[in-house]
């Protein structure tokens, strides 16, 4: 005799919840005149590092803020907070990547604080990340060359949502083979538009062509 299987109907739209969020985050940094940027990215492959590298090179141009998103651990914030950036740690409760609703609350916790520009540092992997709308202006993927030039064949959703690429590490091309006309054909393939840029977050090279593209873009918005 077959058993019956009990089957279960969820009735919340969880995408139509996100997606109502999203346009709140929208609607509020755009009162706020603050521009978001989520950075996604594997572990290791250097997104605090960027993002206070980035910071440097900015030059004191913007009030900073970042959102430091992490499974467990605080570590990340306090590398910002010593650094002197306003920084935020969200813990995500076992989920592998930030939703609209958690980057929610991390941008409430920065309170009235003026901020220009504030940085979400995704939870490290290239799957989750690319799949939730968190209500960036702008999604930002790090590569980093110890990984290979592979990864955009691997998870090419990741290099479609982002407009931008950063490929970290580039100090360490020497060791690893790493074909650099091989990635960036990839990642055009995925995303026409995509704007590359090559830099090392140790030595700094490269991180400030980045940092010019990104002032005129949150310019062009605050």
């Amino acid at each position: 005799m077959r058993k019956t299987v009990k089957i279960i109907e969820i009735d919340r739209d969880l995408s139509a919840e996100n997606d109502a969020i999203v346009k709140q985050i929208r609607e509020e940094n755009s009162r706020r005149h603050r521009f978001l940027v989520n950075v996604m990215a594997s572990p290791g492959a250097g997104k605090t590092s960027v993002l206070l590298k980035t910071a440097e090179a900015l030059g004191g141009r913007f009030r900073l803020g970042v959102m430091e998103a992490d499974i467990a651990a605080q570590v990340d914030a306090e590398k910002m907070q010593e650094a002197g950036l306003k920084a935020v740690q969200v813990h995500t409760g076992g989920e592998c990547a930030m939703d609209a609703a958690m980057t929610a609350q991390g941008l409430a916790a920065f309170g009235d604080t003026p901020l220009d520009l504030v940085s979400l540092e995704n939870v490290g992997n290239l799957v989750c990340p690319a799949e939730n709308d968190v209500g960036a202006d702008l999604n930002v993927a790090i590569l980093s060359v110890p990984e290979g030039d592979d990864k955009p064949l691997k998870y090419p959703l990741m290099f479609r949502v982002c407009p931008v690429v950063l490929i970290n590490k580039i100090d360490t091309e020497p060791v690893f083979a790493f074909d650099r006309k091989a990635v960036c054909a990839r990642i055009l393939a995925l995303r026409p538009d995509a704007n590359i840029f090559f830099m090392s977050a140790k030595t700094g090279a490269g991180v400030q062509a980045w940092a010019d593209w990104l002032t005129a873009q949150v310019e062009k918005k605050i």
